[in-house]
């Protein structure tokens, strides 16, 4: 029987991916910084999964999904609907639990970064219709 121990220490392909994610993520904040957005939250845990960015610009709140990948086209892909609905269920008890904001627009984002690439910001591409 094996005895319990610590955990295993994470691989190194896992935490280059870490490292590639965390870079992405303040690429991203850089972005929405320049664009004129207080950054609210980055990584923010819920029930319901996380949040990578929450920012606001004036009267506006943006829930933002960063997607790192090789191209701009796989960042794209991997968007879906299944993940939509998770950030927009996270969204809604973040914002549960921050009433001041519940007269803001309202705008589930995505930010895309791949090498070679500018960052892309999506406004509402991962919106619920």
């Amino acid at each position: 029987m094996k005895k319990a121990g610590p955990a295993e220490a994470p691989s190194r392909e896992r935490l280059a991916r870490l490292r590639r994610g965390s870079l992405a993520e303040w690429i991203a904040t850089g972005l929405l910084i320049s664009k004129g957005y207080r950054i609210l939250a980055r990584r923010h845990r819920t029930p319901h999964g996380e949040i990578d960015l929450i920012a606001a610009r004036w009267r506006r709140v943006a829930f933002v999904e960063v997607k790192r990948r090789t191209t701009m086209a796989d960042c794209e892909a991997a968007l879906t609907p299944r993940q939509a609905e998770r950030i927009g269920r996270a969204a809604d008890h973040w914002l549960a639990r921050h009433p001041r904001f519940g007269g803001h627009d309202i705008g589930l984002d995505a930010i895309l970064v791949a090498p070679m690439h500018l960052p892309r910001h999506l406004p509402n591409a991962l919106d619920r219709t």
